[in-house]
């Protein structure tokens, strides 16, 4: 029990700018209305939070053809998430300036994702992530 909290360290900045992207999300929510806590509220964080959490476990499973299969799942989700923006938009439940910030911080971390993904399915396919 006294022992501290191990810190994660991740130095891939789409997996930065993703936690920038999901702090916005649950900004952006907050204001939603209460009875869509269940709802669209939960979607656009959950969706959020998968986008992150997928790029770190591909990077951490050590090998390109998993890391590539997790970024496609980041990827995905981050298509859900733009949809779900859109709906929110569309229903009036968001800031319009948080909702900007929060769709630019989304269409970069896809940018990103779609870039990497290139990069990977483009070069040649050694076993692990550091092997040169």
């Amino acid at each position: 029990m006294g022992q501290a909290p191990a810190k994660f360290h991740c130095k891939l900045i789409v997996w930065e700018r993703a936690i920038e992207l999901c702090a916005a999300v649950y900004a952006l929510t907050r204001q939603f209305p209460r009875e869509e806590l269940y709802g669209l509220t939960n979607q656009l964080r959950r969706a959020s939070i998968s986008i992150p959490s997928n790029i770190a476990e591909g990077y951490g499973r050590g090998t390109r053809e998993q890391y590539r299969y997790f970024l496609a799942i980041a990827l995905g989700s981050y298509m859900e998430l733009q949809t779900q923006l859109v709906i929110a938009g569309k229903l009036g439940f968001a800031d319009s300036g948080e909702l900007e910030n929060a769709q630019g911080l989304a269409s970069e971390v896809g940018k990103m994702l779609s870039a990497t993904l290139s990069r990977l399915r483009a070069a040649p396919n050694p076993q692990t992530l550091n092997s040169n």
